[in-house]
């Protein structure tokens, strides 16, 4: 009869082998599901055809945006703008490139109340709006737009947004509006950004650096959105329709835009650093 010990040990070994075989059972289905062949002495892996493709077209995409971004990027401007008409109730006309713009070039965006929760979002007092609209028709460029003179920021933000709506040629101009709208339709992100990339192309030289400027301030905003609440989607939301406006008169065929419009905002927010 066999000792105690004996079948302790048996059964030791048998819950080992169990175990090794559940381990090579689980490696041989992992092996399976990764899609590696393993040679007899299991000494050389191949790894299976979709992985490589996998990792080329990772690849492959890195390649084309470095390309995208060190290549092709937008001319910049070789001479300053001259704005003739700083009021508010026309917009700047620039003699350099004769294009109805407002003089955002000239001024810069100013990164003020980042912080503030609901940045562009929020809507400011339509009487306070109205006062920097005055302000702006009366000293032009002198216009003063501090802290001191106006606490809410929201107050100033509004005035931007009405600017962009006053513009006679939106900032992304009918001509470039069918292809922005184009690149909002595409799946494939490394196709998409390279349809944007030329969308870009079709903008005049002050709609395309005016953007540039205001794409590079509104980047900014959402690095700070754990304050402000406002990422890149929300901005694509209150900007898209601000920015882009459809060369259709049909009103159900400009309704159906709005969503790719909003897309068109957020791509070249998250995508400022490459595209421009």
């Amino acid at each position: 009869m066999p000792s105690k010990e004996s079948w302790s040990g048996k059964k030791t070994n048998r819950a080992a082998v169990h175990k090794s075989k559940q381990e090579g059972r689980q490696q041989d289905l992992l092996i399976a599901a990764l899609g590696m062949k393993l040679g007899s002495q299991k000494s050389s892996v191949t790894i299976w055809q979709p992985l490589k493709l996998f990792a080329y077209s990772q690849l492959t995409s890195l390649v084309r945006r470095a390309t995208l971004k060190e290549n092709e990027q937008i001319p910049k401007y070789e001479k300053v703008h001259n704005f003739k008409v700083h009021t508010f109730r026309g917009p700047h006309w620039c003699e350099y490139c004769a294009n109805f713009m407002w003089g955002l070039i000239a001024q810069g965006v100013k990164c003020a109340g980042l912080n503030s929760e609901g940045l562009y979002r929020v809507s400011g007092f339509s009487d306070l709006i109205e006062d920097v609209k005055m302000a702006f028709d009366r000293d032009g460029e002198k216009a003063d737009i501090s802290v001191n003179m106006y606490e809410d920021i929201n107050i100033i933000t509004g005035a931007l947004k009405l600017y962009f709506r006053d513009l006679p040629i939106p900032l992304i101009t009918y001509d470039a509006y069918p292809k922005f709208i184009e690149s909002a339709k595409i799946m494939d992100p490394d196709e998409q950004l390279e349809t944007l990339h030329e969308a870009l192309k079709l903008l005049p030289p002050a709609h395309c650096e005016t953007l540039r400027y205001l794409m590079a301030h509104l980047k900014r905003v959402t690095l700070h959105e754990k304050e402000n609440l406002m990422n890149a989607e929300n901005l694509g939301i209150v900007f898209g329709p601000t920015l882009m406006r459809s060369p259709e008169l049909d009103a159900m065929a400009a309704l159906n835009d709005i969503r790719y419009q909003r897309l068109v905002v957020e791509l070249l927010i998250k995508n400022e650093d490459i595209l421009f």
